[in-house]
């Protein structure tokens, strides 16, 4: 058999390569392929975490590292597609984040190392074997979603003294957000409020949501996923013009125009994300390495949009912001 051939039918095996081993090959940098569930834009802080980290451990972007970005813009149809073409580019690491886009990566490929910067109860949704042994090609940090629910009504009881309708809206495609949005629900029941909730599974369900919800309630709460945060400027818009306070779990939720958000700190995530990239670079397995959880918590609230909606928000509560934008 001639050289060339014998290469070629290695080809399809490399993927099974130890990663030294593959990151030996002449003029190849090691790659990691960076799967977006959002935009550049949305993503951009968190992103830049990742990558500055990545440099601290001594991999540096362009000189000794090839990133491959790709992003599903809040299409949750697009995860395989974008997590195959990654498995043809044979890449040594796929970094992604989010439920349904690491469970489309984890179908895609059985081989490449898969480091998700937070995934909502990776056991409980099957993506690894527990929490101390991962197994499989899988591991990164887990984020149990409905764990910080009950803190996020508080919150939004806080600021709205006399709540007594809430509308909650997920996306019908993420099993996490209908988890956390069934614990809102059970919550703010216990409590005594009215609660309506709302599915969505595309953009073109976010405005006859807040149609079908009008006059029914005195604040909303969003279920934060790629759909909702790829879309989060129509969903406030649209809150604002029904003059409804509203609470999500990431800033940029926030720093758009929304009320309030409670949430891991998302760059943190990220930059400890890097920290399994490198290990698992340097030849780790990724089913040998824990899965950890977040740390750091930030609430965050926009004091213009409050003052917008007639808010007055006590001296004690902003005292317990991370951020206040104003």
């Amino acid at each position: 058999m001639r050289r060339r051939e014998f290469i070629t039918l290695l080809g399809g095996a490399a993927a099974a390569w130890p990663l030294a081993a593959r990151a030996q090959q002449p003029g190849r940098l090691p790659t990691i392929g960076y799967l977006g569930a959002t935009t550049p834009s949305t993503e951009s802080q968190r992103v830049a975490a990742l990558v500055q980290r990545l440099r601290e451990f001594g991999w540096i972007e362009g000189r000794n590292l090839t990133i491959e970005y790709r992003y599903a813009e809040g299409r949750s149809e697009r995860y395989a597609e974008l997590a195959a073409e990654f498995v043809r580019l044979n890449v040594d690491v796929i970094v992604t984040y989010g439920t349904p886009a690491v469970a489309a990566t984890k179908q895609a490929t059985a081989v490449i190392p898969i480091v998700f910067a937070v995934a909502g109860d990776p056991v409980g949704s099957g993506l690894v074997a527990s929490l101390p042994r991962p197994g499989g090609n899988l591991t990164g940090l887990s984020l149990q979603k409905t764990d910080v629910a009950d803190k996020r009504l508080e919150l939004l009881r806080e600021v709205v003294p006399g709540l007594r309708g809430l509308a909650v809206m997920a996306n019908a495609g993420n099993p996490v957000s209908i988890l956390e949005m069934r614990e809102v629900e059970a919550t703010a029941r216990r409590l005594g409020q009215e609660v309506a909730t709302f599915e969505i599974r595309r953009v073109e369900d976010i405005a006859p949501t807040f149609e079908a919800f009008k006059g029914r309630t005195d604040a909303l709460y969003v279920c934060g996923d790629p759909l909702v945060d790829t879309n989060r400027v129509r969903i406030i818009t649209l809150a604002l013009g029904a003059r409804l306070p509203s609470m999500s779990d990431f800033p940029e939720y926030v720093e758009a125009g929304g009320l309030m958000s409670y949430g891991p700190n998302f760059p943190d995530l990220f930059r400890r994300a890097a920290g399994y990239v490198d290990k698992i670079l340097r030849g780790a397995k990724p089913g040998d390495i824990p899965v950890e959880q977040p740390t750091k918590f930030d609430f965050v609230i926009n004091l213009i949009t409050a003052k917008a909606l007639g808010l007055d928000l006590s001296p004690t509560l902003l005292a317990r912001t991370d951020k206040v934008i104003e």
